[in-house]
């Protein structure tokens, strides 16, 4: 461990003296722990270069890690403007993108091909359908994403199907230890891997191959690592090993921003790190310069009441600027008229643009209130975790013929796409094909490619799958003599989507239409970082694109985000909904002293998104499910010193229009908060509009979505059995638009 004493470097110019230390440190394993607002991507970036330029580094042999792609877009084009061309040959990219990267190269050693595909979780879903039908596992008692779920804990602990099954303790878990093994099986034979098998491969392939190790040791004479607190155990176990041998681990980080608990991170990775790397050297940077000093002493007196957490204290030399407005209304409506009416007040008196503005919110069911009264006031947004453009049907059904075209073995593309546009290839039909694929030992495709053999399946049916056989096979030899995004527009315009809108010409139609021409473009205009110009790649990247990657911060329109969305943002003016007791925090923190501390972390982090304004709204009673639930204000707002805050009253202003419902309880005439959750995250494919299939009801569209949670409950209209008011968890229904 060194730090080389040399003359100052332009490039320390605009660093404060402990960035500059941390930056000029030479070897060995280091953190920078980095507060809120701290210039940790000045010194990731900075570092970079310095290594570069005065410690004899070659480009290729740097390994820079976060945990977005924006992130990494934004990292790399930091470097590019400090050091020019040279940082073309950095490997910059979030854990999942550098895994995918190796294992590109490596996956033949792991029985995979070259040319895998990347499952997103509703290809997850549908192939865990399938292996539950296989062994008779009951949807209606087991939810297949709950099986999901589960298999991805095991993975992202490094526990095997095997293990598994011997820590398998309730009925789910047991029902998910017996889809486990077949579910991975079938994943091979598929040549295709999700997205815990991006993390957790490279890692088997170390342990397995002492010598591909030993190469990409040697390859990686630095890594640095953003966002460290937020790291899991695959993670922690993929740059550990990486590290061994040079150990020139940096990570930066804030345990005070760990916010993903629920997804696997483990503070104790960034806690413990003096432990795990002896020698690790520290510094600190505590200088924020993004808040006021009123808004970062908001955040520091809530999260200073955490145990868990290093000994720190943001400052800054910042003014104190306004008070930070805690805002008391009676009711969602209410505090969505506040938050509208605010925000058209500041335009008006401040010259800020909508851009500058950002609403946050626990969990996504508090955004339909907001939308509305943002859209009754003629203010532009655009919302963060919503529908996103590549989960729409005709977008997922041009992508499906994509990477068949690239994976032949991919079965759960095969069958989304058999019969769009339709052919008459029935379940009964693709069923017997299915069969006689397994009889022969044949993918679905190579089995269509036979389908002629299959006696129980009419001359008219062989004949339209042997046709869509053809279609594949066609595409699959012109890949190579076509671009990407020539192949695409071909292939679009002979099965005939654009055609089949144009001809429907409803306004849905041509929205629809739309959504292919978009994706035609971007398919054409594709080019990597690593000037990679192959439709591989672009499945790849559309695979593991996340909410916040496709965020325009260039459009003028207010932002409408969770909290956990804006990790890593900033804006002059933020806005915190719903600070509840059961809602901000969440009820089910309230046993556990681990989650009730992430969820103070979480509102640090939402109150250091803000750069002049923080205003804080709660609301004395919320609906939910139908029914009004008193609420007291969050115990956050408790932790704040008086003298930070302004409280403004607005009961009054903005009374409620409706009457309370909810039944009082015996204590101080307050109900206990209903449950809120994450469960829209396991489900962000559902939304108001989806077209959806019920085993019982058929075909329905869902009308309305009432909560999160456990609770979540969908209002589906059906063409035949009419509305309907479903839960969720228990509903099983099959999105298909």
């Amino acid at each position: 461990m060194t730090t080389r004493q040399t003359a100052k470097s332009p490039l320390l110019d605009s660093l404060n003296e402990v960035q500059c230390a941390a930056v000029q440190h030479e070897s060995g394993p280091v953190l920078i722990h980095a507060g809120a607002g701290s210039g940790k991507t000045r010194v990731l970036t900075h570092r970079v270069a310095y290594l570069l330029e005065n410690l004899d580094t070659k480009p290729w042999e740097i390994l820079a890690v976060t945990f977005t792609n924006k992130a990494a877009r934004e990292m790399k084009e930091r470097i590019l403007d400090l050091i020019g061309l040279t940082a073309r040959d950095i490997w910059v990219g979030t854990f999942h993108s550098i895994c995918a990267r190796i294992l590109r190269v490596e996956a033949e050693k792991l029985g995979y091909k070259r040319n895998f595909m990347v499952f997103d979780r509703d290809d997850q879903i549908k192939f865990v359908k399938e292996v539950m039908r296989d062994h008779s596992i009951p949807e209606k008692d087991y939810a297949p994403a709950n099986v999901v779920r589960i298999i991805s804990g095991a993975k992202s602990a490094l526990v095997g199907p095997d293990d598994y099954v011997s820590m398998a303790k309730e009925p789910l878990e047991e029902a998910a230890a017996l889809v486990y093994g077949h579910y991975q099986k079938r994943l091979k034979a598929n040549n295709t891997m999700d997205f815990d098998d991006l993390l957790t491969n490279p890692i088997y392939l170390f342990e397995a191959d002492a010598a591909t190790l030993e190469r990409y040791q040697d390859k990686f004479k630095y890594l640095l690592v953003d966002e460290y607190q937020d790291t899991n155990k695959t993670q922690y176990q993929f740059l550990k090993h990486l590290v061994a041998k040079h150990k020139n681990l940096c990570v930066v980080g804030d345990d005070d921003q760990s916010i993903y608990r629920w997804r696997g991170a483990d503070i104790q990775n960034i806690l413990n790190i003096e432990k795990d790397y002896p020698g690790c050297k520290v510094f600190r940077l505590e200088q924020n310069y993004r808040s006021t000093k009123n808004i970062l002493e908001v955040a520091n007196s809530v999260v200073h009441n955490n145990r868990r957490r290093r000994d720190k204290s943001l400052w800054t030399n910042n003014d104190y600027g306004d008070k930070v407005a805690i805002i008391d209304v009676v009711d969602q409506i209410a505090e969505a008229k506040y938050v509208s009416a605010a925000i058209k007040s500041e335009l008006a008196h401040s010259g800020r643009n909508f851009r500058d503005f950002v609403i946050l919110y626990r969990t996504n069911s508090q955004s339909r209130v907001l939308e509305e009264a943002l859209r009754n006031s003629g203010i532009p947004y655009m919302i963060v975790g919503g529908v996103r453009f590549y989960e729409r049907k005709e977008i997922k059904d041009v992508l499906a013929y994509l990477r068949l075209i690239c994976n032949p073995l991919d079965s759960i593309s095969f069958k989304r796409i058999i019969n769009v546009p339709l052919r008459g290839i029935g379940d009964t039909s693709l069923a017997k094909l299915e069969e006689f694929a397994r009889h022969h030992a044949l993918s679905l495709l190579q089995a269509a490619g036979r389908a002629s053999e299959i006696d129980t399946i009419s001359p008219r049916i062989q004949k339209n799958i042997f046709s869509f056989f053809e279609l594949i096979d066609k595409y699959s030899n012109l890949k190579e003599e076509f671009s990407p995004g020539e192949l695409a527009r071909a292939l679009v315009e002979e099965i005939g989507i654009l055609r089949t809108f144009k001809e429907v010409n409803t306004e849905e139609a041509r929205s629809r239409s739309d959504n292919v021409v978009e994706l035609l473009t971007a398919i054409a205009n594709y080019n990597n970082e690593l000037g990679e110009y192959s439709l591989e790649a672009f499945l790849e990247e559309v695979a593991l694109i996340a909410d916040v990657d496709t965020w325009d911060d260039r459009s003028n329109a207010v932002t409408l985000m969770t909290v956990h969305s804006a990790k890593g943002l900033e804006f002059p003016v933020v806005y915190i909904t719903g600070l509840e007791e059961g809602l901000f925090p969440l009820t089910r923190t309230f046993e556990s002293e681990e989650e009730l501390e992430e969820e103070r972390r979480l509102f640090y982090v939402g109150a250091t998104r803000a750069r002049e304004k923080l205003s804080l709204t709660w609301a004395s009673r919320r609906l939910k499910f139908g029914e009004y639930f008193q609420n007291l204000p969050s115990r956050f707002i408790d932790e704040i010193e008086p003298a930070l805050v302004e409280r403004i009253d607005l009961r009054q202003k903005y009374p409620a229009r409706t009457p309370w419902r909810g039944a009082r309880s015996s204590r101080n005439n307050v109900p206990a908060p209903p449950k809120y959750d994450d469960f829209s995250q396991d489900l962000p494919q559902l939304y108001v509009g989806s077209e959806v299939k019920h085993r019982k009801f058929g075909i329905g569209r869902v009308k309305a979505i009432q909560g999160n949670g456990e609770n979540l409950k969908v209002v589906v209209r059906f063409q035949e059995a009419g509305e309907r008011k479903l839960v969720a968890k228990f509903a099983n229904l099959e999105v298909i638009e």
